[in-house]
């Protein structure tokens, strides 16, 4: 199953859609994403669709056919979403070869590196509208954000053959550690379905408005996991960017300040997550080229400073209550700063 994923070719891709009830002309243009294998089709009648074909294993029937429920349950609720196209039987999910499936709209638009104050004030308000329909229904079949699921399996994968003796120990004392601070300070603090994924890579703005891609990591998990990520940035910018999101959020939907301390707890756990996900993928010829600098000593000597660096910042308490630090000026964004250094599959 998972060769024939790594050998998907044209030929089985339109195969498949037009299996499905679609009547694609040929034209077929693999799209870039590493995790899944996405494709460009045009239809006969001039339109085009575009072709998922989910990584096996990666994701169950169920889990997946959640977040097309979660996708529906949005757009009825009026917001800018992009939902699976139905087959002509109906379903949403199909399969070939062991592999699952779907069809989806293309969908046109621009991704901004930056976003203007009117820009966060429009996102903040959707932001909010999408919590409250991700709160409106349980989603058992996808995972809860918490330290088992975003440390402790992360390390798991890692310690299976990608750390080195060098610096093991010390990267698991601080992923267990930084664990530990997520499930500590995350207690009582309310889990919905949130979009999980949330980067302006995942946002299109098509001049009349925004629209939200890429539900794949859908999960159940805090509101500010979503804040975090659509506003990153650790300076006094970045933290004026969320306090206006959250102030722009509350037209909607409740948000508490404490929320915000786990800002940091969050994005270390997104480092070590993300670690992992490589290296859950790493016999798939697409990732040593992607990432040829993963695994060696050099990169783990430096995930490991900072992670640690990340569990210190965390322990000393130097976030200030917008996410960033204290100390930070409210001016424009730092001329190093960009989503690549947070979001590395933006790179």
């Amino acid at each position: 199953m998972t060769q024939f994923f790594y050998r998907l070719t044209p030929e089985w891709v339109l195969r498949a859609v037009e299996a499905g009830g679609f009547r694609p002309t040929g034209h077929c243009i693999a799209l870039n994403s590493l995790a899944n294998r996405v494709y460009d089709l045009r239809l006969e009648d001039d339109t085009h669709v575009v072709a998922k074909f989910y990584r096996p294993g990666r994701w169950s029937r169920e889990a997946i056919l959640s977040e097309h429920r979660f996708l529906f349950d949005l757009q009825e609720a009026e917001i800018p979403v992009c939902t699976p196209v139905r087959f002509r039987d109906g379903d949403t999910l199909h399969e070939v070869e062991g592999i699952l499936y779907a069809v989806w709209p293309r969908t046109g638009g621009r991704s901004l590196d930056e976003l203007s104050d009117d820009n966060v004030a429009v996102l903040g308000r959707l932001l909010a509208r999408i919590h409250n329909v991700g709160a409106a229904r349980e989603a058992p079949e996808r995972i809860t954000l918490s330290a088992a699921t975003y440390a402790e399996e992360p390390l798991a994968v890692l310690e299976d053959g990608f750390l080195p003796p060098s610096c093991a120990a010390r990267y698991r004392e601080a992923a267990l550690g930084i664990g530990r601070i997520y499930d500590e300070r995350s207690a009582g603090v309310p889990l919905h379905r949130i979009h999980g994924d949330c980067h302006l890579g995942n946002l299109l703005n098509r001049g009349d408005g925004w629209f939200f891609l890429d539900f794949d990591d859908m999960l159940r998990g805090p509101a500010v996991q979503d804040v975090w990520m659509m506003a990153p940035g650790r300076d006094g910018y970045g933290a004026r960017q969320r306090e206006r999101l959250v102030a722009a959020y509350r037209e909607f939907r409740d948000f508490d300040d404490r929320w915000l301390e786990l800002v940091e707890p969050l994005r270390a756990l997104r480092f070590v997550h993300y670690a992992a996900w490589i290296a859950r993928h790493w016999e798939d010829p697409a990732f040593p080229d992607a990432f040829p600098h993963f695994g060696t000593e050099d990169y783990w000597q430096k995930e490991t400073r900072d992670l640690e660096e990340m569990v210190r910042l965390v322990e000393r308490g130097t976030a200030a209550p917008g996410g960033g630090a204290p100390e930070a000026r409210e001016a424009e964004p730092e001329a190093e700063l960009t989503n690549a250094d947070f979001f590395w599959d933006m790179e």
